[in-house]
């Protein structure tokens, strides 16, 4: 049995957060196959939690990063045209722990470059 790894999907969510949601549940459904399994625990955070709210949002962050702090992400990948300040809490967090991040597009291949080299 091969074992299959865990991808944090990261992708913006504020602005157009149903276009955005809408957008991730495409993302999901596209990488996950016999090797890969997507992790989105924002998407339920969102169901529940206003992400307007700062206090809510934060609860949300935290429960996203404690993800990654539990070793249950084994890569982070980013998708988007750039990368959200959520998305760079993820990014600093993985590469503290030595998680693997990918850039899925333009955008964020170049705001990782961006964030990499500060």
């Amino acid at each position: 049995m091969k074992t299959k790894k865990t991808i944090f999907v990261a992708h913006p969510i504020s602005g157009d957060i149903q276009g955005n949601v809408e957008k991730i549940l495409k993302i999901c459904k596209e990488i996950h196959n016999e090797t890969t399994i997507p992790v989105a625990p924002y998407l339920m955070s969102l169901r529940y939690l206003d992400d307007s709210e700062s206090e809510e949002r934060d609860l949300g962050i935290g429960a996203n990063l404690e993800t990654f702090h539990r070793g249950y992400v084994d890569e982070l990948w980013l998708f988007g045209d750039t990368v959200s300040p959520g998305m760079k809490e993820e990014i600093d967090l993985a590469l503290s722990l030595g998680i693997p991040i990918v850039a899925k597009t333009e955008g964020t291949k170049k705001s990782l470059q961006n964030i990499i080299s500060e």
